[in-house]
């Protein structure tokens, strides 16, 4: 049996009345920031990327860190959804919609990184246009089409049932949802069967996607290149992909307890005991793969790897790596998840998973620009970069707008577990 822990009672009336209020503030807050980071972001298209501190050396900064970060977002929060849908997890269908919905608005986010990080963003279609078969991001471009459609498919068909009910209610939810069903849609026995053999085929069809292509390929594009031996290396794609189990954990698990603590409503403890230690698994192997990652480096004794892991590990961005990846990432979220006066508690929870998905921000970070530091060959000027106030306000503003994609979501959208009458 699942613990159900729920707020004291309140005055009647008030709950509604804060959350309204909470909802106005939240909103309000984000559309600002987003007013504020969309005028860098117009200055950036308008300018170019003179607004940054890219160059030649580090062409790759803050924004394709947070690419692969909300890329990996997607994927981990896509296939802790598969658990749900194909695997039968049932004991976590309290999150499955909202894993999908979560998973295309990372997406989103992450893609709008891209597309701030080209040069020439008016031809951020050039690859899928023009296919070269033998270009990695050709691919990528190719398997993210694939898999945002199949995202939308699915969340469609796991929300149907839903959408049916909603059919029937006087409200702007009632109104989307007449919008996005048939008319003559109806839920019996043959429907709801028909439903969850399309989510199982459609999951199966995602977990090879996501893990080969969709994340797995995006690690694929640090790994094939050669001159940059820190990337350089076949368990680089599998790193990203089992980053992304333990990030995508991490969100969901952070969203659902946000969620109902706002909305005053019931949450599962068991189920979030549950996804908390699931988390904690997939920090653990994420760990041992970083450590014979670097191990390996570290035995090679050649100077680019040992520069490298020097770079990351003991210069001015080793803050990121020992203070952001390894302590908060790492060390308090286990000891939260285990130490028996925190294990169950949701509040430490919470904290757990939301320094869980900062410290895979420190590892996207760890990645992407320690890496570019060394020189490429001897002779050749050392790389410096630290992103601009310009470039965080950017990014800001980016994931201002996802943030208000997904909050409008929720609201008009049947993403809970909820049924309606």
């Amino acid at each position: 049996m699942s613990t159900i822990v729920t707020d004291r009672k309140r005055p009647n009336g008030q709950p509604k009345e804060e959350q309204s209020k909470f909802f106005k503030w939240w909103m309000s807050s984000l559309i600002v920031l987003f007013l504020i980071g969309g005028y860098f972001i117009l200055e950036r298209l308008i300018v170019g990327l003179t607004t940054t501190n890219l160059s030649s050396i580090t062409p790759w900064g803050a924004w394709i860190a947070f690419y692969i970060f909300f890329v990996g977002l997607s994927a981990g929060s896509f296939l802790l959804s598969t658990m749900i849908f194909v695997f039968g997890m049932k004991r976590y269908d309290k999150v499955g919609k909202m894993a999908l919905f979560t998973a295309i608005v990372c997406m989103i986010i992450a893609l709008t990184f891209v597309l701030m990080d080209l040069g020439r963003p008016e031809r951020a279609f050039s690859a899928l246009i023009h296919w070269n078969v033998t270009s990695i991001l050709a691919w990528e471009m190719r398997f993210y089409v694939i898999y945002i459609t199949l995202l939308v498919v699915e969340l469609y068909i796991a929300m149907r049932e839903d959408l049916v009910r909603l059919t029937m209610v006087n409200s702007i939810k009632g109104k989307i949802a007449r919008l996005l069903t048939f008319k003559y849609s109806t839920i019996n026995e043959y429907t709801k069967k028909r439903d969850e053999r399309w989510m199982k085929i459609l999951g199966i069809i995602g977990i090879p996607l996501a893990i080969l292509g969709v994340h797995g390929g995006t690690g694929a594009i640090f790994a094939v290149v050669s001159a940059r031996p820190a990337w350089n290396s076949g368990i680089f794609p599998i790193i990203f992909v089992v980053s992304a189990m333990v990030s995508g954990t991490g969100l969901l698990l952070a969203i659902y307890i946000i969620r109902n603590k706002v909305m005053r409503k019931p949450i599962d403890q068991e189920m979030v005991v549950g996804l908390a230690k699931m988390m904690i698994a997939f920090l653990f192997i994420d760990l041992l793969l970083q450590f014979y990652d670097y191990l390996v480096g570290l035995y090679s004794l050649a100077d680019s790897h040992l520069s490298s892991l020097q770079t990351m590990m003991r210069s001015s961005y080793s803050w990121s790596f020992w203070g952001i990846q390894i302590f908060l990432g790492s060390i308090v979220p286990i000891f939260l998840v285990f130490y028996k006066k925190t294990s169950k508690n949701i509040t430490a929870l919470l904290f757990a998973a939301i320094f869980v998905v900062i410290g895979i921000v420190g590892v996207r970070f760890n990645i992407v620009v320690p890496s570019q530091i060394v020189p490429i060959m001897e002779g050749m000027p050392t790389g410096d970069y630290y992103p601009t106030f310009k470039e965080w306000m950017v990014s800001i503003g980016i994931v201002s707008m996802g943030l208000l994609i997904f909050t409008l979501g929720d609201q008009l959208l049947p993403l809970g577990h909820e049924k309606q009458n």
